[in-house]
């Protein structure tokens, strides 16, 4: 790759949601993920519950600094020029202090690598005003102007799939020799709720956060080889009287159980690429626990994650844009190409009140 491929970008930057290292560093991160929304500190502590079950510790900010040391490795091994900087959302490195660095070290414009595969206000549109913040604090700091190109959604890529499909395989081969061929595939993604889900993709291209996690579903169970499969979600949060798309993973569970005498799952979280808190928690934990008490046995399938195959797929997306290429994609569904300086993803994208619901 010579360098004149890559003069235009002198950076990227992985941007990603955030979560503590510490104990003392859990409600601080919730009171950032939370801001406005005037939530008392006591419920901010049952809500850390699930950090503290881990001794304050998110496996997130550990997983993508792995999946930036190989895309350090892919990078360099095509001749890309291209430092990568790791900024957050809610928690250290916040993007604000990661952009002051990528000023002061000379860096004019920016690729965005941004941690989520799908549109919708909190995979997507989120990301696109943490940008636009970003730059304000820039110009607010007196530091020079920094361009951020965020690179474009990636669910159908044929890499993830090719990964995904991969992990499927591997956690069937898990399950007891007895309990493979009768075991029901299930793929999860963080829910949301159902208002934030019908304004995905603007007034006329609705509910495409949905219908992107189901495509890909699809596509993975499609490669994998297996033809009976099913779409539930995990991770909602908030009021419960908000409608927010279901069915959830744990009464999923109890009822193909209950309902078809289903002994053995296969779950595959589908929404996420790493193995943050609503993997280790809502599946590892209450998931995995729901399915012994109901004596099913039970397989996760990893996520894609810091697998040389996603980072090779980052690396595709950055040639696509250098070299005005047509995206690699198995599916025709609507998708967001990359975007200069928070540029929304087309008019009217996405956009309702700030719901309560996160993806990342």
């Amino acid at each position: 790759m010579s360098e004149s491929r890559t003069h235009n970008y002198d950076a990227l930057l992985v941007l990603s949601f955030g979560g503590p290292e510490g104990e003392e560093e859990v409600i601080p991160f919730l009171e950032n993920v939370t801001r406005g929304r005037g939530i008392p500190r006591e419920r901010l502590k049952v809500v850390g519950e699930h950090y503290f079950h881990f001794g304050g510790v998110s496996p997130l900010n550990r997983l993508n600094r792995e999946i930036i040391a190989e895309l350090q490795v892919e990078l360099g091994d095509r001749g890309h020029q291209l430092p990568v900087y790791f900024g957050n959302r809610n928690w250290h490195p916040m993007a604000e202090e990661t952009a002051e660095q990528m000023a002061r070290d000379g860096v004019n414009n920016a690729l965005v690598f941004a941690t989520s595969a799908w549109a919708g206000y909190s995979a997507c549109l989120q990301y696109h005003e943490d940008i636009r913040r970003i730059r304000m604090h820039l110009a607010q700091q007196g530091l020079p102007e920094v361009n951020f190109t965020k690179l474009r959604q990636f669910y159908d890529h044929p890499l993830f799939i090719e990964v995904m499909a991969r992990n499927v395989r591997a956690a069937f081969e898990s399950l007891p020799a007895d309990k493979r061929e009768d075991a029901r595939l299930v793929f999860t993604a963080h829910s949301v709720p159902s208002a934030a889900d019908q304004a995905a993709g603007g007034p006329d291209d609705g509910h495409l956060y949905s219908r992107q996690v189901i495509e890909a579903s699809r596509l993975v169970a499609a490669a994998a080889g297996v033809t009976q499969w099913d779409q539930a979600w995990n991770s909602r949060s908030g009021n419960p009287a908000t409608p927010w798309l279901e069915p959830d993973v744990v009464d999923h569970l109890t009822q193909i159980h209950q309902d078809e005498g289903v002994s053995a799952v296969v779950f595959c979280p589908i929404g996420f690429i790493s193995d943050h808190m609503e993997v280790i928690w809502d599946l590892d934990s209450e998931l995995a626990a729901a399915a012994d008490q109901l004596g099913v046995a039970f397989a996760r399938v990893d996520t894609a994650g810091a697998t040389p195959e996603f980072s090779r797929m980052v690396v595709n997306i950055i040639e696509e844009l250098l070299d005005d290429a047509a995206p690699a994609r198995l599916s025709d569904l609507t998708l967001s190409g990359c975007t200069l300086n928070g540029a929304p993803c087309a008019p009217g994208c996405c956009q309702i009140s700030r719901p309560n619901s996160r993806t990342a």
